[in-house]
């Protein structure tokens, strides 16, 4: 593994004024942009595969691939679509990304969309963070003026225009069919696949849909090689990335280093759990992935070392909890986001994700029993798996996990008869009596 830290999307994160284009080109900014006009569009994408960068946005299949994928042969227009909808519970990283260098990106985007042979592009934005939003059609406006975007970009013959829309606030949205309805002006819902969408995804035509961060790693693969993006990481999970640590850790933040990196060296880095508590559990890529312990501080941080200990690296959301935490609430808490944010469409997310937080609440209160739990893993294998979108398994994920590894302190809430936390001596399993 090369150095701890390794910023490259972050570099300039603490330039003056770094969103701006001026601030931006200083660094070299569409540097990257020139050099990759003046290649074939299917030698980018052959760039990209040999890179070994996979989406950033949690299911981490290979970027390269999924361009791949689009048809060329195919009459209708092609589209790049960006997932800037982050709203996973926890998952901070492309918004700190947006905020402080939107020109990344946007470099990124017309590069990608050049390579994919897509003359419109899309980013989708949560409709929450108005900030956001206008700073990326300010940096949008910025690359129309310079002339990195509209007809024939620096003489190239090439034309794209590039469009933000802002999103209504929806969970779902950020499933990336889901999105695409959304962005048709339909409900957000998650589609039936086949076909995928790459064969007929917006307005029924070829679309490639990538997350925010994968996208903003192409500039960078364009200026220095695969080879040098491939000797970060580790063998399967090649290059850097942004980890989010949020929770109960001295020093919260986007931590860019190599995947493969451990929890472990990452707390190092963060001045560790706060000061006089442990690690109790953490997550290892948001709310919806299956929580970790203390025992899997050591675990590396990529999609086979996560795989393997039992969970998923998501969007590396890093969530720490110490032993100050009820587990029960905090899935509890989790639960009732996932059933508010369900749209609906499929019934065992709908009823599923319903019926989990009535038994979780009714243990939580200290007013179930042993049996509960069984049900409770009857309703989440009843879910996993029949859902239409990945949203149903989410759901499922954090209880599962929390029944695996802290089972006797679901138990002790109906025993004590409610929550066995003492919040005054931050310990758990105080005497009856002692509820929070």
């Amino acid at each position: 593994m090369t150095d701890t830290l390794t910023p490259v999307l972050s570099d300039n994160w603490d330039a003056e004024r770094s969103w701006t284009l001026d601030s931006y080109a200083d660094g070299g900014g569409y540097d990257a942009l020139k050099t990759a006009l003046g290649m074939e569009p299917g030698a980018l994408i052959d760039l990209v595969k040999d890179s070994g960068l996979r989406g950033r946005g949690g299911a981490g299949f290979p970027t390269g691939m999924k361009w791949g994928f689009i048809p060329q042969d195919n009459p209708n227009p092609k589209y790049l679509v960006v997932n800037a909808d982050e709203s996973e519970p926890g998952t901070c990283k492309d918004i700190p990304l947006m905020m402080a260098s939107p020109h990344t990106l946007v470099e990124g985007v017309i590069i990608s969309a050049y390579a994919i042979r897509a003359n419109h592009a899309f980013i989708y934005v949560r409709g929450e963070v108005l900030h956001v939003i206008r700073r990326l059609q300010r940096a949008v406006q910025e690359a129309y003026l310079a002339g990195h975007l509209g007809k024939d970009i620096h003489g190239s013959g090439y034309d794209l225009e590039l469009v933000v829309h802002a999103g209504a606030g929806a969970y779902i949205c950020g499933e990336e069919t889901a999105l695409l309805d959304s962005l048709e002006g339909r409900r957000g819902q998650p589609r039936l696949r086949p076909p995928f969408p790459a064969v007929a995804g917006l307005y029924a035509s070829p679309t490639v849909i990538n997350n925010v961060e994968s996208i903003a790693s192409v500039p960078s693969i364009v200026r220095n090689g695969a080879s040098w993006f491939g000797s970060m990481g580790t063998e399967k999970s090649k290059g850097m990335t942004l980890y989010s640590l949020s929770g109960h850790v001295t020093r919260p933040g986007q931590y860019e280093a190599p995947l493969g990196i451990t929890l472990r060296q990452l707390l190092d880095l963060a001045g560790g759990v706060r000061e006089g508590h442990e690690l109790k559990f953490w997550t290892p890529g948001g709310s919806s992935t299956p929580i970790l312990t203390a025992e899997h501080l050591d675990v590396p941080l990529d999609y086979e070392g996560v795989g393997a200990a039992g969970s998923m690296l998501g969007t590396k959301a890093l969530q720490v909890f110490d032993e100050t935490t009820c587990v029960v609430r905090a899935v509890l808490r989790w639960t009732e986001f996932y059933k508010h944010e369900s749209c609906g469409k499929c019934t065992p997310c709908r009823e599923g994700t319903w019926w989990l937080v009535q038994t979780l609440a009714r243990l939580e209160k200290g007013q179930g029993t042993e049996a509960d739990l069984e049900t409770l893993l009857d309703q989440c294998d009843n879910i996993l798996g029949r859902s239409f979108c990945a949203l149903g398994d989410g759901a499922t994920s954090p209880i599962t996990s929390s029944i695996q590894y802290f089972r006797d302190e679901y138990v002790a809430h109906f025993e004590h008869g409610g929550c066995p936390f003492d919040p005054a001596k931050s310990t758990l399993f105080a005497p009856a009596g002692a509820h929070a």
